[in-house]
């Protein structure tokens, strides 16, 4: 069986199902709802790793006491174009969303916003958080760094996370662009997944503890950064930004210092993780209606490309929004551990 082609869901069911079980867990309303709209962005596009799937995950970390269930949000603008969001150790979604709507308020005045996050948890995928930017009609970037799973160039032990850079903007007429990609080969949650669903991962994406390429899932120790053998320090120096942005300009969590995610025993401390947003208004460049024509021819252009006999040329995005139309008409995948936990 693929990964990915198990029982399906109704997205609508889906989402009643996740809001329920954090509702259960404690979580406010207000932050649960958040949680809730990103997992369902990446169960949608076909991000299933960072899906519907961690609701099982973040209940556990509700009831431990890792995470906040009534988080109050704090904003501290520190200048026209930069502010700090504290999430006050809550799901990550919430305070990650309302960094962009901060971020898309100081920018809508300057032109550029930054925003980062501080006292804040896993925030599920980024690319959610680019794409709320590009459809309020800003380009937008997202990205955090997370506990080190992931191998240097060459390296035989876990340096940096998975650090998601995702970028995203807005078209006319059409369906964002958008972009969001782990800095290394594959996302951890990817091999859990596969763990769930007994299936083998591909070559070169991960290996064990001595830093070994294998396949097993069961065998995975660290993921190795993206560019594979001969490449990865493309991926380990992207990771690198990723941990720039989040953890030094917010003073939070380095990748090597975090509790992990999943094991490792302690659910009651919070990690203090950090994240970063920016928020790009096409008016105060170009301005919005020559940047819309721009887009739109650049991505005919692309689009337009000859592509390899056994290839198809795509855009950044129209994979995730063919998946979406797919998804809301045949039902979302979801996993075995999933099923059971949702009592689907």
């Amino acid at each position: 069986m693929a990964v990915g082609e198990g029982a399906r869901f109704p997205l609508a069911e889906l989402e009643v199902r996740v809001a329920a079980a954090l509702r259960q867990a404690g979580a406010s309303e207000a932050s649960l709802q958040a949680a809730t709209r990103a997992m369902l962005h990446a169960s949608r596009v076909g991000v299933d790793s960072h899906g519907i799937r961690l609701v099982e995950h973040y209940c556990a970390m509700l009831a431990g006491g890792r995470l906040n269930k009534n988080p109050q949000l704090r904003v501290d603008i520190r200048a026209p174009g930069s502010a700090m969001v504290d999430g006050d150790d809550g799901l990550g979604h919430y305070a990650a969303y309302k960094a962009v709507e901060v971020g898309c308020e100081l920018a809508r005045v300057n032109g550029v916003a930054g925003v980062g996050i501080a006292h804040s948890s896993h925030l599920g995928a980024a690319g959610a958080y680019a794409l709320a930017g590009a459809e309020a009609g800003f380009v937008a970037f997202a990205t955090t760094n997370t506990d080190s799973m992931v191998a240097l160039h060459d390296g035989a032990a876990r340096f940096h996370g998975t650090n998601p850079l995702a970028f995203a903007a807005p078209v006319p007429g059409q369906k964002p662009w958008l972009l969001d990609m782990a800095t290394s080969s594959i996302p951890m949650n990817r091999v859990l997944l596969h763990r769930s669903m007994g299936v083998d991962l591909p070559e070169g994406v991960a290996a064990d503890a001595a830093g070994q390429m294998v396949t097993d899932p069961q065998a995975v120790e660290m993921l190795l950064p993206l560019g594979g053998q001969g490449y990865g320090y493309k991926g380990a120096g992207l990771a690198g930004v990723a941990t720039l942005f989040s953890a030094l300009l917010t003073g939070t969590t380095l990748d090597t210092d975090f509790i992990p995610m999943f094991g490792g025993g302690d659910i009651s401390t919070p990690r203090n993780m950090g994240h970063f947003v920016m928020i790009v208004d096409p008016d105060k460049f170009v301005g919005r209606e020559i940047f819309g024509m721009m887009i739109r021819r650049y991505l005919e252009s692309l689009r337009g490309a000859p592509a390899r006999a056994d290839g198809t040329v795509m855009a950044p995005g129209d994979r995730e929004w063919a998946e979406v139309e797919r998804r809301e008409a045949e039902g979302a995948p979801v996993d075995p551990d999933t099923i059971r936990f949702l009592g689907l």
